[in-house]
C-alpha cells in the first residue's frame, strides 16, 4: 500500500516536472523570437521583406496596420506573462525549491565592486554587455544600410542634413528598444521577473539603468531634430501636430516630462528630497501619454507589453491599497525602532525577504514607504511584522505618534503587498554568513523565524547560521530581541545551529542609561478592519493570468468593433484621414476599461473567500500585559523568563568599540558551500562583497540585499 502511494506520488512529481519544463522551454522559445524581431527589425531583409509581408497579411479591417505590431510585438511578451503565470502557479502547489529557476546563481559572484552600477554580479555583466551590443547593432546597422542609399537630396536639403534626419529617426527607434524593457522591472506582482529568479526590489537598479540610457538616448533624438529644423528653416515644425502623421508637439511634452523625472532621479536630490523625487515621478502618466499621441498607437504597440503588464499591477496595488487592515500591537525598543504586527489571512503565504508597502494616513495620506517584512508566514500562520527604524521625517512622525504618552486605541493603515521571492533559495546552502548593519538586520530576521520553522515543526535539517551584526550603540543591541516573534509560539531556539556576533562600534562597555523595557502597544481594531490577505487569493498567479488574458482578448475585441464599424469606413486602412490621436485615446480608453473589469471582478470574486477568513480570526485578541517585557540583553545576567530567551543569549556574543573583522571571519569560516548575505549600508555590502570576489574562499557565494529605491 505504502509503496503503491510512494509510486503514485514519484509519477505525479515527475508529470509535474515535465510540465514545468515544457513551459520554461515554450517561453524561453517565445521571447527568443520576440528578441529576433527587434535583432533583425534595421536590416534590409525585415523592413524590405518580412515586415512588408507580415503587414500585407495582417491588414484585415479589424485591425488595420496596428494589427502586425500587436502579433509580433504585443501578443509575444503577453503570452509568456501568462505561462509564466501558471509555471509559477505549479511551483508553488509543489513545494519546490526551485532549483531549476536558479542555475545562474553559481555565476552570481560580483565581478565589479564600487562601480558607478554598484555590486555587479557575472551573470549582471554579461546582460549588460548583451543589451548594449543589441543597441548599438541596432542603430548602426540601419545607419551603414540607409546612408550608403543617400546620394542625393531634393528640396535643397544637403546630404549631410538628410543623414541628421535619418539619423534622428533611429535613435527614437532605439528609445523604443530601451522603453520595450523599462517598465518590467517595475510591475512588482509581474510573473515575469520571478520566472528568472529575480524580485522587484532587486530589479529596481534595472530599472534606473534602462531609465539613464532611455532619456539619453531621447533627449539625443530631440535634440537631433532640433538641429535639423533649424538648419533647414523649418523651426516651425516644433509647433506642429500633425493629424495623421507625427505630433512633434506631443513628443516635446513627453520628453519634457521625461527629462524632469530624469533630473529628479540625481543621487543628492533622490537621497536628501526623496519626495520630491517621487511626486515627480509621477509624471510617468505625462511621458507615456503624450508619447503615445507622439507616435501613434500601431508604433505605441511596441513598448505595450511593458506597459500593459504595469498597468495591470498598478490598478491591482490600487485596489488592495483601498482597505484599511487590522494592526494588532507594536512594540517599541529601546533603540527607537518600532516592531508593527499585522492580523494576517491564513491563506496569504509569502518567503522571507518580502517586502511589503505602508501607508500610514495619520502620519502622511500621500506617502507609502517599502519596509522588509520579519515574519514567517509558516512560524505566524495569522501575524505579518515589519520592522521600522527611527531615521526619516516620516518613521519619526510614527514614533513620535507611538510613542506619546497618551496611548493610542488604533491606528489606521493600508498596505500593498508583500511581495518578493518564490522560493527559499537560502535552503540551498549548507551554511549561512548573516552581515549586517544597524536596521540591515531586519530581512534576516525572517530568514531566522523561518530556519526555525523549518527546524522545530517540520524537523527538517538546516544550514548553520553565522550572524554578524554591527550596531552603533549598545541600545542598538535590542533588535536582536526581535529575532523572538510576540506570539511566543517559539519553544526553543537550541535545535538551530545559531551564533550570533554582536559588534557595537560606538561604545567601550554597556551601559544602564538607556531605557531597559520593550513597550509593547495592543490595539483595537473597528470591525471594518481585515487581516493583510492576498489580493488575488490564495491561487492568485491563476487569477494573474486569467486577468492578463482575458482583458487583452477583449481589448482586441473592442478595437476590432472600433476599427470594422467606425474607423475602416472612413479611412478603408489608408491611415490618411482618421486623426492618430482619437485613434490612440480611443485604444487607451479600451485598455483602461478591460484591465480595470477583468482586475475589478477577480479582486471582488476573491474578496469574498477573504470576509470569510476575516471573520473566523476577527476576534482573536491578544491580551494587553500589564508590565512590559525586559530586554534579554539588559537582563542576560539575571533569571530569565523564558527558555527561548534564555537559548538567545546563550547563542549571543557582544563586542564593544570595534567594528567586525569580516575578511577574518568570512575567510576562515569552515564549509563547502556557504551563503553569504550582505544588509546594511553600501560601504558594507560593498566590502563583503570584494571579499567574497577576491577569489581566497571558492565556498563563498555572495548575496546582497539592498532596499535602497
Amino acid at each position: 500500500m505504502d509503496t503503491a502511494v510512494a509510486g503514485g506520488f514519484s509519477l505525479r512529481n515527475g508529470s509535474k516536472g515535465l510540465v514545468l519544463k515544457a513551459l520554461q522551454l515554450l517561453a524561453a522559445a517565445v521571447f527568443a523570437g520576440w528578441l529576433m524581431i527587434w535583432i533583425v527589425m534595421p536590416t534590409n531583409t525585415y523592413r524590405n521583406g518580412w515586415s512588408l509581408r507580415i503587414r500585407a497579411e495582417t491588414d484585415s479591417t479589424y485591425f488595420g496596420r496596428q494589427g502586425s505590431n500587436i502579433l509580433i510585438n504585443t501578443f509575444p511578451i503577453l503570452f509568456i506573462s501568462v505561462l509564466g503565470c501558471l509555471y509559477l502557479h505549479l511551483v508553488k502547489k509543489s513545494d519546490t525549491s526551485q532549483s531549476s529557476i536558479h542555475r545562474l546563481a553559481a555565476w552570481k559572484r560580483p565581478v565589479a565592486v564600487n562601480w558607478p552600477l554598484g555590486i555587479v554580479s557575472g551573470v549582471e555583466l554579461t546582460f549588460c554587455l548583451m543589451f548594449l551590443v543589441l543597441l548599438v547593432w541596432f542603430y548602426s546597422t540601419f545607419l551603414v544600410a540607409n546612408f550608403s542609399q543617400l546620394h542625393q537630396t531634393d528640396d535643397g536639403v544637403k546630404l549631410w542634413q538628410a543623414r541628421l534626419d535619418m539619423a534622428a529617426v533611429w535613435l527614437g527607434f532605439v528609445g523604443d528598444l530601451c522603453c520595450a524593457f523599462l517598465f518590467f522591472p517595475v510591475a512588482r506582482g509581474s510573473s515575469l521577473l520571478p520566472l528568472l529568479g529575480l524580485t522587484s526590489e532587486s530589479s529596481i537598479r534595472y530599472h534606473v539603468w534602462l531609465g539613464h540610457i532611455t532619456m539619453a538616448v531621447f533627449s539625443s533624438h530631440g535634440i537631433c531634430y532640433i538641429v535639423y529644423w533649424a538648419v533647414t528653416d523649418q523651426i516651425d515644425m516644433m509647433v506642429k501636430w500633425d493629424n495623421t502623421g507625427t505630433a512633434y508637439v506631443a513628443g516635446e511634452i513627453a520628453l519634457l516630462a521625461g527629462l524632469t523625472m530624469w533630473a529628479m532621479t540625481l543621487p543628492r536630490i533622490r537621497r536628501k528630497m526623496f519626495e520630491l523625487f517621487f511626486y515627480t515621478h509621477q509624471l510617468y502618466i505625462v511621458f507615456l501619454f503624450f508619447y503615445l499621441m507622439h507616435v501613434g498607437i500601431s508604433h505605441f504597440c511596441m513598448i505595450l507589453p511593458g506597459v500593459y503588464l504595469f498597468m495591470v499591477d498598478r490598478y491591482l496595488r490600487f485596489l488592495q491599497s483601498r482597505t484599511k487592515v487590522r494592526l494588532v500591537s507594536a512594540r517599541l525598543l529601546p533603540s527607537e525602532s518600532i516592531e508593527l504586527n499585522f492580523a494576517k489571512s491564513p491563506g496569504l503565504t509569502f518567503e522571507p525577504l518580502s517586502i511589503i508597502f505602508i501607508n500610514v494616513p495619520g502620519v502622511s495620506s500621500i506617502q507609502w514607504h517599502p519596509f522588509t517584512v520579519s515574519s514567517s508566514s509558516n512560524l505566524e500562520p495569522e501575524r505579518l511584522s515589519v520592522i521600522i527604524k527611527k531615521e526619516g521625517s516620516w518613521t519619526q512622525k510614527l514614533y513620535r505618534t507611538l510613542s506619546s504618552p497618551v496611548p493610542q486605541d488604533r491606528l489606521d493603515v493600508s498596505v500593498e503587498g508583500p511581495y518578493g521571492p518564490v522560493s527559499k533559495n537560502f535552503l540551498r546552502y549548507d551554511s549561512l554568513i548573516l552581515v549586517s548593519g544597524g536596521s540591515g538586520i531586519t530581512p534576516f530576521i525572517s530568514i531566522i523565524r523561518e530556519l526555525i520553522h523549518q527546524r522545530t515543526t517540520l524537523n527538517r535539517p538546516t544550514p548553520a547560521v553565522l550572524l554578524v551584526c554591527a550596531f552603533k550603540t549598545a541600545a542598538d543591541l535590542t533588535m536582536l530581541d526581535l529575532l523572538l516573534p510576540i506570539s511566543g509560539n517559539v519553544s526553543d531556539l537550541s535545535g538551530l545551529e545559531l551564533r550570533i556576533e554582536a559588534f557595537v562600534t560606538r561604545e567601550k562597555s554597556a551601559t544602564d542609561e538607556a531605557q531597559t523595557n520593550i513597550r509593547t502597544i495592543w490595539f483595537k481594531p473597528l470591525p471594518s478592519d481585515v487581516p493583510i490577505a492576498p489580493v488575488l487569493g490564495p491561487n492568485g498567479w491563476l487569477w494573474l493570468a486569467a486577468i492578463v488574458s482575458s482583458s487583452f482578448v477583449a481589448f482586441l475585441v473592442l478595437i476590432g468593433i472600433l476599427q470594422r464599424y467606425y474607423i475602416y469606413p472612413i479611412d478603408h486602412n489608408t491611415n490618411q484621414i482618421f486623426s492618430y490621436a482619437s485613434r490612440s485615446v480611443l485604444n487607451l480608453l479600451f485598455i483602461c476599461i478591460c484591465i480595470m473589469a477583468a482586475a475589478s471582478a477577480a479582486v471582488l470574486w476573491n474578496k469574498k473567500g477573504n470576509s470569510k477568513e476575516a471573520r473566523q480570526i476577527q476576534n482573536i485578541d491578544a491580551p494587553t500585559p500589564t508590565t512590559s517585557p525586559s530586554s534579554w540583553f539588559y537582563n542576560a545576567d539575571r533569571e530569565l523568563e523564558s527558555v527561548p530567551q534564555e537559548s538567545l543569549v546563550k547563542a549571543t556574543k557582544v563586542h564593544f568599540g570595534g567594528r567586525p573583522p569580516l575578511k577574518k571571519m568570512l575567510l576562515e569560516f569552515d564549509g563547502s558551500n556557504v551563503g553569504v548575505m550582505a544588509s546594511g549600508p553600501g560601504g558594507l555590502r560593498h566590502e563583503v562583497a570584494a571579499i567574497c570576489s577576491s577569489g581566497l574562499a571558492d565556498n563563498l557565494h555572495f548575496e546582497s540585499i539592498s532596499f535602497s529605491w
